[in-house]
């Protein structure tokens, strides 16, 4: 009866492994399976996965290309519809939206999209605005203020 104390696996799942290097009568005696000279003879001759013989590996005959522009400047993001939750004139910063999770993560700056509509005014301090986000926040009473960006 097979219990958790007492678990075999079953008859023929396992073999014992091969004894190489054990005499010529065992046909794996002498070289053991390795066969002569070379990289793999060697008892820690395994060639990387890339390794292509000495032939020009892939990765240097193709081509490289783009580059990574060192001055990017990364904004943080939100958009007009998403600054509906505070109350009409709140004062909304980069740091209120941090700490209600709006916006995470290092970055250059903050920037408002203009995608949703704002039904009351709040005063909306940022690096940058779009144009489409300007509008709809003084259309409906509140401010914007560019600070550095």
């Amino acid at each position: 009866m097979n219990e958790l104390s007492n678990l075999r696996p079953p008859k023929g799942a396992t073999r014992k492994g091969k004894r190489l290097g054990r005499g010529i009568g065992s046909r794996t005696g002498k070289t053991a399976g390795h066969g002569h000279k070379g990289m793999g003879q060697r008892k820690s001759g395994n060639s990387p996965a890339r390794f292509e013989g000495g032939q020009m590996p892939l990765q240097r005959r193709l081509p490289k290309i783009g580059f990574t522009n060192i001055f990017r400047k990364q904004w943080l993001t939100i958009n007009v519809g998403d600054l509906e939750r505070f109350a009409a004139g709140t004062k909304v910063d980069e740091a209120l939206l941090r700490q209600l999770n709006l916006v995470k993560g290092r970055a250059d700056g903050l920037k408002i999209l203009g995608d949703g509509e704002l039904p009351h005014g709040l005063q909306v301090v940022a690096d940058k605005f779009t144009a489409s986000a300007v509008a709809k926040i003084e259309a409906a009473g509140g401010s914007v203020e560019v600070v550095g960006g």
